[in-house]
C-alpha cells in the first residue's frame, strides 16, 4: 500500500472514493497553483484492514508513514522532529463525502520537547513554540488517549486565574510552557501519556483518525444524512503552517457567497494568532472579514481573487479553510458549502443566469430539499429581542429550551418542538441537532461546526450571543440577565441573528426563484415528452 502525494502525477486515479474529497480537492487546487502546504494521503482502502484488526495493517500504516514524512522533509526542507528546524505536520480526516466535525483531527504533530527547542531557535518565539506543544498535548490526548476536553479547560482555566488573564491569547511564553506541562500531567493520567517520540505520535494519530469511522458521532452522522455506502477514512497528513505564529498571522473560513441566505457576497471570519480548530470549534467568537482586511489586505485580496477563481472552477460555492502565516496565505481545504435551502434554491438560479450550470443539474442539486422548506418563514409580534447574535442559518424557530443535546432529545420525544441552547457546540451535540428546531449558542461564528451542521440540517442558527449564560446542570440560562429555565418557550431569528422569549406565531410568504423552478422542470417534462418548449 503506498501513499498518495498530492500534487503529483496527472491525478487521472485521484478521485474522492479512493482518497477521500479533502484529499481529492486539495490535490486539484495544487495543481490550479493555489498555495496549499505538501500533504500525502493514506488512502480509504486501508481504513477497513485497520478496523478489522489485521496485523498486516499496523505494518503498512508504519511504511507508508514513513515513506510520506521523507517525502515532506524533502518538500519543506525541515526535519520531523529536529532540533534546529523541525518539520510538524496536521493528520486529518477525510471520507468520500463531506461529514464536517465528526471524524478526528489531531494537529501540531511531532511537537517534541526536542522540537520546540527547535521552533524557538528557528523562530526566536518561545511563546508560539510551547503554544504549538500544549495544543498537541490537548489535541493528542483528546482524540488518541481519550481524555474530556473538559480535563484539559479546567487546567487552563486554573492557569488563567492564577495569571489574571481572561484567555489563554494573554498568556506569555513562560506561562505556556507551564500550560503545556500541565496538559501533559492530565495526558499521563490516562496510561501512557503522549510520547515524546514523533514517529510514535504520528503512527497513533493516523490509527487514531481511522478508528474514528467507526465513533459514536461519526455513525450518528451517516445515518441522519443517508451516507450508509461510504467504505471508510482516509488519513491526510500535510505540512503544518502556523496560523498560531504572531499577530500577523492567523486562521478562518471563507465561503465565496453567504450560505445562510445565498446573498452574492463572500463571507469570511478569522481569527488572528490562532489555528483552524479555533475557529471551527466554535468555541471563540471571531472576527469579520473587514478586520482581516484591514489587517492584513494583501493576504485577503488575495483569499478574495481564489474564492472567486474556485466558484468557477468547481461550478458550486466553495467552503474555504485557509492560514496565513506571517502574512502568507495558505489554503487547507476547500469543499462545496453547506447550505439552507433558501441559499440553496439562489444559488441554483444564480449559477444557470450565469451560465455555470444547466437547468438540469440545477433540478438535481434542488432534488434533495422539500419545496415546503423553501419557503420563508418570520415571526410575528416576537417583542423584543433578549439576545443578539450571528445569523448562522436562515428561518425561523419556536421551542422550548434545552441546554444540552441528550436534554434536546428527551424534551422532543414528549411532542413539542426544542431549541438548543449551548455556550458552544461540538460534533458530539449531533443528536441534539437532529432533535431540536433550533440552535443558539454564546460563541461562535457562521463558520463554527455548529452553523454547518445547522445549515445543512435545515435549522435555524444563531451563534456568537454574548449575552447568554448557561448553567446547563442547574438547568436554566441567563439571557442578558433575565432568567430562562429549561422547558420555557423561547424563539429563533436565524435570518435577523435574534432570539425572543414567549411562543410568538410565525408567518410563510413564497420565495423569489420558485417559478423560475417550476419553468425548469415543465421544460425537463416537455422534453422527456418530445415536446419543445415554447419560444
Amino acid at each position: 500500500m503506498t501513499i498518495v502525494r498530492l500534487g503529483s502525477g496527472d491525478g487521472a486515479d485521484f478521485e474522492a472514493e479512493a482518497i477521500g474529497a479533502k484529499a481529492a480537492n486539495l490535490h486539484r487546487l495544487m495543481r490550479l497553483g493555489a498555495p496549499v502546504p505538501p500533504a500525502f494521503v493514506l488512502p480509504i482502502a486501508l481504513c477497513g484492514a485497520v478496523l478489522a484488526g489485521d496485523p498486516a495493517a499496523a505494518a503498512q500504516v508504519r511504511a507508508a508513514l514513513r515513506e510520506g514524512i521523507a517525502f515532506l522533509e524533502q518538500a519543506t526542507g525541515r526535519r520531523f522532529g529536529d532540533r534546529r528546524s523541525p518539520l510538524l505536520v496536521s493528520v486529518r480526516s477525510g471520507a468520500a463525502r463531506s461529514m464536517p466535525g465528526m471524524l478526528d483531527t489531531v494537529l501540531d504533530v511531532g511537537a517534541t520537547l526536542t522540537a520546540v527547542r527547535g521552533l524557538v531557535r528557528a523562530t526566536g518565539n518561545p511563546r508560539f513554540a510551547y503554544d504549538c506543544r500544549r495544543r498537541l498535548l490537548e489535541s493528542y490526548g483528546e482524540t488518541v488517549l481519550g481524555v474530556a476536553r473538559t480535563a484539559f479547560a479546567a487546567r487552563r482555566a486554573e492557569l488563567m486565574r492564577g495569571e489574571g488573564v481572561a484567555t489563554e491569547d494573554d498568556l506569555d511564553g513562560e506561562a505556556l510552557e507551564r500550560l503545556a506541562a500541565a496538559c501533559e500531567e492530565v495526558s499521563s493520567r490516562a496510561g501512557a501519556g503522549v510520547p515524546d517520540d514523533p514517529v510514535a505520535q504520528l503512527e497513533a494519530a493516523a490509527m487514531a483518525v481511522f478508528r474514528s469511522w467507526t465513533g459514536d458521532r461519526a455513525e450518528a452522522y451517516r445515518a441522519l444524512e443517508g451516507l450508509g455506502d461510504l467504505r471508510g477514512v482516509a488519513v491526510t497528513v500535510q505540512a503544518m503552517v502556523f496560523g498560531n505564529r504572531s499577530l500577523r498571522s492567523g486562521a478562518g473560513v471563507a465561503f465565496s457567497r453567504d450560505p445562510s441566505t445565498g446573498a452574492a457576497a463572500p463571507v469570511v471570519e478569522m481569527l488572528f494568532a490562532a489555528q483552524g480548530e479555533d475557529v471551527v470549534s466554535g468555541r471563540r467568537t471571531p472576527q469579520s472579514g473587514e478586520a482581516f482586511a484591514a489587517a492584513l489586505p494583501e493576504a485577503a485580496a488575495r483569499l478574495g481573487d481564489l474564492l472567486v477563481r474556485l466558484e468557477r472552477e468547481f461550478a458550486d460555492v466553495q467552503d474555504v479553510e485557509f492560514t496565513v502565516e506571517d502574512g502568507t496565505l495558505w489554503i487547507l481545504q476547500t469543499r462545496a458549502a453547506k447550505r439552507t435551502p433558501a441559499a440553496a434554491l439562489r444559488f441554483a438560479v444564480d449559477f444557470v443566469r450565469a451560465g455555470l450550470i444547466g437547468p438540469a443539474e440545477a433540478l438535481r442539486r434542488l432534488a434533495g430539499i422539500d419545496e415546503a422548506a423553501l419557503v420563508r418563514t418570520r415571526l410575528v409580534d416576537a417583542g423584543p429581542a433578549v439576545l443578539h447574535g450571528i445569523a448562522a442559518a436562515g428561518g425561523v424557530a419556536v421551542g422550548r429550551a434545552a441546554f444540552g443535546a441528550e436534554r434536546a432529545v428527551a424534551l422532543a420525544a414528549d411532542g413539542d418542538p426544542v431549541v438548543l441552547v449551548r455556550p458552544d457546540t461540538s460534533p458530539s451535540d449531533v443528536a441534539g441537532f437532529a432533535a431540536a428546531a433550533g440552535i443558539v449558542t454564546a460563541a461562535g461564528g457562521r463558520t463554527a461546526h455548529a452553523a454547518l451542521v445547522a445549515r445543512q440540517m435545515a435549522k435555524p442558527c444563531v451563534v456568537g450571543c454574548a449575552g447568554l449564560a448557561v448553567v446547563a446542570g442547574e438547568g436554566r440560562a441567563g439571557f442578558a440577565g433575565t432568567v430562562v429555565r429549561e422547558g420555557d418557550w423561547i424563539a429563533v431569528d436565524g435570518d435577523r441573528g435574534t432570539v425572543h422569549l414567549g411562543r410568538p406565531a410565525v408567518a410563510s410568504e413564497r420565495p423569489e426563484g420558485l417559478d423560475e423552478i417550476a419553468r425548469w422542470r415543465a421544460a425537463s417534462r416537455g422534453a422527456a415528452d418530445g415536446v419543445m418548449p415554447a419560444g
